[in-house]
């Protein structure tokens, strides 16, 4: 299908655009799978802190228990050493999972936005093609107006006419009575010619018309 003089082309450019979107989406997935991976290996680090805290202060219980003062303040220092990692990595990984969430909702964003061109461009696609065979039907109509069918029906009937002039000229030139035979003969035969020419234009136009539903009953 071509496109019509001096339009533009709003299907490929469109096309492109997506193109382009695809794109920004795998580089935009790729880093997501880095921040998404940076996340779990923060937040495995705030449980393994949180478990060595709890394990710790478990310890400090038992030598409580047990008597023994100074094992239970070891076993309680280490708990603050493990408890103050664990602080430190769950505000990173709060932090972590707020951009990854971000992330995930512009991705999402994204896709919408893509899913949308998509449709558009499949509606665009549509009116377009429907424009074209608007365009066609419209020039070939104008062509079909310019050119009348009975055309050449009339340049016969022209020639038959300056042929029956010329005709005319030459008997009034000459006479009827001293118009040679071979002219007589002549002319009759270019009327004869002509006539078939005339009655085969007829019969070819007659047999390309359309044809007229006879009434009921015929």
């Amino acid at each position: 299908m071509h496109r019509m003089a001096g339009a533009e082309d709003p299907g490929r450019a469109l096309a492109r655009i997506i193109a382009e979107m695809h794109l920004q989406v795998r580089e935009a997935k790729r880093q997501a799978c880095v921040a998404i991976a940076d996340e779990h290996v923060l937040r495995r680090h705030v449980e393994r802190y949180r478990a060595e805290a709890a394990s710790w202060e478990q310890r400090a219980v038992l030598a409580v228990r047990a008597g023994d003062d100074d094992l239970a303040r070891a076993a309680l220092v280490r708990k603050g050493e493990a408890d103050e990692l664990a602080t430190t990595y769950e505000a990173q990984w709060i932090d972590q999972k707020r951009s990854v969430d971000m992330l995930r909702s512009a991705l999402r964003a994204l896709d919408e936005r893509i899913h949308e061109a998509s449709r558009q461009r499949a509606l665009l696609q549509a009116r377009m093609n429907r424009a074209y065979a608007q365009h066609t039907i419209a020039a070939t109509l104008a062509h079909l107006q310019g050119a009348s069918p009975w055309a050449p029906l009339e340049r016969m009937e022209d020639r038959v006419v300056q042929l029956e002039a010329e005709v005319d000229a030459a008997v009034d030139l000459y006479g009827g009575a001293d118009l040679s035979l071979e002219a007589q003969f002549a002319a009759l035969e270019a009327r004869t010619r002509i006539d078939d020419d005339l009655a085969a234009l007829k019969r070819r136009l007659h047999a390309t018309a359309p044809k007229k539903a006879l009434p009921p009953g015929m």
